[in-house]
């Protein structure tokens, strides 16, 4: 009830006034049954923009922080993702990825729509990270297609740390179904969801345009807070 109050009602059309999102290929996200949309993420706008432009309703796979941060500012933002219906994430280990795993697949198991940033956090410099296999063993082990979507703009609008985006016009650019169907049954083997999971980020590549890092982003968010220089990538590398 309170998602479709936000979508249709009291965010939404205020977003697609002020942003006034282009959409391309919203024909590719299926009308109904179970699919992933596996997006770039860029900014904390990215919550609200990609929901916004889809007929459909869409659940997210959030990072847990969203859900436990300290003061009014983080009960207010946690009340905000559970009254959307967004499930917390704890990312701090293996086991938790698991934990992640099985509440998406519950979400396909009901026949909606389940939406994740494969890079596994937001991009702190604009460029797409190195993708993790959880989105690979969801899509095989549910057997659905996934659907590759570029947020493009909104870096600009909203970088990490900036807490009041800028107007400017985006684009939200959907790309057409990925069928790892010749894959079924191999969720659990390690080369096949490296190779899926680099697929889907090889389109989210071409449909956004960023640079291409072959490296985690917590890595190298980690690394950069060490005094480690940034590392350099051709662009589109692999």
């Amino acid at each position: 009830m309170f998602y479709h109050l936000l979508k249709y009602v009291l965010l939404g059309p205020l977003l697609r006034l002020l942003f006034r999102p282009r959409i391309e290929g919203l024909e590719h996200v299926p009308e109904d049954g179970a699919a992933i949309v596996a997006g770039n993420h860029l900014s904390f706008s990215d919550h609200f923009l990609m929901p916004v432009v889809l007929d459909r309703r869409i659940t997210f796979l959030a990072k847990q922080e969203y859900f436990t941060g300290p003061g009014i500012k983080g009960r207010l933002t946690a009340a905000f993702f559970r009254a959307a219906g967004q499930i917390p994430v704890d990312r701090s280990g293996k086991e938790a990825g698991k934990a992640a795993i099985r509440e998406g697949l519950g979400v396909l198991g009901r026949g909606e729509l389940l939406g994740i940033y494969p890079e596994g956090t937001r991009s702190h410099d604009g460029r797409l990270y190195k993708g993790k296999v959880g989105v690979a063993v969801m899509a095989l082990t549910a057997g659905v297609p996934v659907v590759p979507c570029a947020m493009v703009g909104t870096f600009e609008i909203q970088p990490p740390g900036k807490v009041v985006p800028r107007i400017r016009r985006v684009t939200i650019r959907f790309g057409e179904p990925l069928d790892f169907s010749r894959f079924a049954g191999s969720a659990d083997e390690r080369a096949v969801v490296r190779a899926v999971t680099d697929e889907i980020m090889y389109e989210i590549l071409r449909l956004s345009g960023q640079e291409y890092v072959d490296d985690y982003a917590a890595v190298v968010k980690a690394e950069e807070a060490e005094g480690e220089p940034p590392r350099k990538f051709p662009r589109g590398e692999r």
